[in-house]
């Protein structure tokens, strides 16, 4: 069977979840607690010697990681994933965009607020200030539009609502990124997330 190995607390590993869900996979989720060490066990790093989560363990016994790796792989053939060469171009574009440019400001600092313990007053301000950089570029594209590439929503809108729809948990106010609010919602409902 299918076995995904991650932490509910994380918006990689969630959006993994979410997707499988969607597309009605069956799988086996192993619960595996980042911050008391789970993914620094023999047995984990045997699976994923970079020893982070996601990790995906195919039904053959082939391993896979880095969240949005997984989610081409299980996107692909379906409606997620743009038939047209430059709109697929374009989701790749934000998937790439999202690990460099949104998930090192929005979710380290909800890591360190929510998970860390860390007051406002001790996150770094450049953080903050790319996060809010990053918010203000997806404004910028949903202003206007319904889903981040096309006519529907792709892998890149669920790469990018992991983080951005608990951005308040990292002190980013969604309130100045109405376009952004109402696409949150859009996709949350386009793939059932509760």
């Amino acid at each position: 069977m299918l076995t995904v190995h991650g932490d509910n607390r994380s918006g990689n590993c969630l959006k993994v979840k979410w997707l499988l869900d969607r597309l009605g996979r069956d799988y086996r989720w192993v619960e595996t607690d980042v911050l008391a060490g789970a993914t620094r066990t023999p047995e984990f790093l045997a699976l994923n010697p970079a020893g982070q989560t996601p990790t995906v363990v195919l039904e053959d016994g082939q391993v896979l990681a880095q969240s949005n790796a997984i989610l081409l792989y299980f996107g692909e053939g379906t409606a997620f994933v743009p038939a047209d060469a430059y709109e697929r171009a374009r989701m790749y574009e934000w998937l790439f965009w999202e690990q460099y440019s949104h998930e090192p400001y929005i979710a380290v600092v909800r890591f360190q607020r929510l998970l860390a313990g860390r007051r406002a007053d001790e996150i770094e301000p450049r953080l903050m200030e790319r996060g809010h950089a990053a918010l203000a570029r997806m404004e910028g594209a949903l202003t206007g539009a319904d889903w981040l590439v096309g006519a529907g929503p792709t892998l890149a809108d669920l790469a990018l609502v992991a983080y951005t729809r608990v951005a308040h948990e990292g002190d980013f106010d969604l309130a100045g990124y109405p376009a952004v609010r109402a696409w949150v919602l859009r996709v949350e409902g386009a793939f059932g997330i509760g």
